[in-house]
């Protein structure tokens, strides 16, 4: 497959195809995308979210968000499997520090190693709690002590950027290599949608790691240091209008048999333009909106579109393997995916019908 240098070359539309014929393949026991990351990989993926300097290409902000609506519609499992790389690679990438970026940078762009991230405890899960990933200064390094929740991919990865928080507050990221001793990855549970992105829990017992794989810290609030992709944000607003477009495509082409679903979907399909230009505006540093407000649109439409598509479908989308059925268990998704009170707040008044 041709390198990919565009969100406009003929060739990303060739690898959605290839995607979306192999997303069935993901509903299997123990099923992990190892062959559209391998294809994604080919096609020069990994490469659109890194600078030139460390050899990417160094897309811009909205050309990724378009990347992103493609990737997400033919497949969401590769899309959000591949927004966790992205997440390990573009902190590597942005750390500075040297050993690290040339030790696994290279193996990551051209897909031979996966890394991903163990930072939801840092961010959006747990924060009630006292810190679940504990982090110890020794003379040569860090000591790991607990677990990380929501870490994807796990045990497919080689390196997982992992935060961990000091006895006085400070925080740390490290680059922790997965055959470190005391690393312990269990079997990922059965989620209700996208578990073939393996995800899970990381176990640290007492886990002793070299200062070289320093990423971050020790600092306060260190996901605030600007050490690369943000989490949540517009990719997850993305990801779930790429849902949105899948589930308004089907139903579309069945509209052209029963004229009674064509005025949803028209009405469903201009809303749908219009979150993609707030979004595209957002990305490229205009305020049509705010974020938060995009996201909470996101996944109302997603939820919407996705059980229209399974009223299209009727009896036939109610079998497991239907993609109707599918999209929208995962349209369920994006009501726990880095999703801010304010955003749940809103989508629950929806559910109320308060306005």
């Amino acid at each position: 497959m041709a390198r990919i240098t565009s969100p406009h070359d003929e060739s990303l539309s060739q690898l959605c195809a290839s995607l979306r014929e192999l997303a069935p393949t993901l509903n299997a026991p123990q099923a992990w995308p190892a062959k559209q990351l391998e294809l994604c990989a080919a096609a020069g993926v990994h490469e659109w979210f890194l600078p030139p300097e460390v050899g990417g290409q160094g897309w811009s902000e909205a050309d990724l968000l378009r990347g992103y609506l493609q990737l997400s519609a033919a497949c969401l499992t590769t899309a959000f499997v591949i927004t966790q790389r992205v997440g390990a690679c573009t902190r590597i990438a942005a750390s500075g520090n040297v050993f690290a970026r040339q030790k696994l940078l290279p193996s990551l762009i051209d897909g031979q190693i996966f890394a991903t991230v163990g930072i939801s405890h840092l961010t959006t899960s747990r924060q009630h709690m006292q810190p679940v990933m504990r982090a110890e200064e020794t003379s040569s390094g860090f000591k790991l002590t607990g677990y990380s929740p929501w870490v994807t991919g796990a045990e497919h990865a080689q390196s997982i950027v992992l935060g961990a928080t000091l006895v006085d507050g400070r925080q740390i990221l490290v680059a922790l290599p997965t055959d470190l001793p005391g690393v312990r990855i269990p079997p990922a549970p059965e989620l209700v949608s996208l578990t073939a992105s393996r995800t899970g829990e990381v176990h640290c017992d007492e886990v002793l790691v070299n200062r070289q794989w320093l990423l971050g810290g020790p600092i306060e609030n260190v996901m605030k240091q600007g050490l690369g992709a943000k989490t949540g944000g517009l990719q997850t607003s993305t990801l779930a209008a790429g849902l949105t477009t899948a589930a308004l495509d089907y139903l579309e082409q069945e509209a052209q048999q029963r004229n009674m679903l064509a005025e949803p979907a028209t009405a469903m399909r201009a809303e749908l333009n219009e979150l993609i230009h707030d979004l595209l505006a957002l990305a490229e540093g205009e305020q049509p909106c705010a974020a938060e407000d995009a996201r909470g649109r996101a996944n109302s439409l997603s939820l919407r579109a996705t059980q229209a598509a399974l009223v299209a479908a009727k009896g036939a989308g109610f079998v497991a393997t239907h993609s109707a059925g599918r999209w929208c268990r995962e349209a369920l998704f994006f009501l726990v995916w880095s999703c801010p009170q304010n955003v749940l707040a809103v989508n629950l008044c929806e559910f109320a019908g308060l306005h």
